[in-house]
């Protein structure tokens, strides 16, 4: 089973679940703008990204450039943020097994699919 945070608003997480449909995989689609995700589960994926919160920040959202630009948060502050204002987290993320990737580009994502699970 693959797992997608997915904004169908965005073309680079379409293009990610499109791939994921050519490809034949089970997919599980998390809209994680309508269902925000929790602090553990935003914990979860960034292990599995093997990636620091600030990583995962999109940085061109208002709401980074208004309230988190130039503050130094932690990464449990980060993660908050996220549960607070799931627009900040980069898109998409794949997940398989103990993996996950950003879908940018998306041969991460091809990268991910041609990998063992573990």
């Amino acid at each position: 089973m693959i797992t997608i945070w997915h904004n169908n608003r965005c073309s680079k997480s379409r293009d990610s679940l499109n791939l994921l449909h050519e490809k034949n995989e089970s997919i599980e689609l998390f809209e994680y703008l309508k269902t925000p995700p929790t602090f553990d589960q935003i914990s979860e994926v960034l292990q599995k990204l093997n990636i620091p919160a600030i990583e995962l920040v999109r940085k061109n959202e208002a709401v980074f450039k208004t309230t988190f630009k130039d503050k130094k948060l932690t990464e449990k502050e980060w993660i908050q943020a996220f549960v607070e204002y799931p627009v900040l987290i980069e898109r998409p993320i794949v997940i398989k097994g103990n993996r996950a990737v950003i879908g940018r580009p998306i041969e991460n994502v091809m990268e991910l699919l041609s990998t063992e699970t573990k």
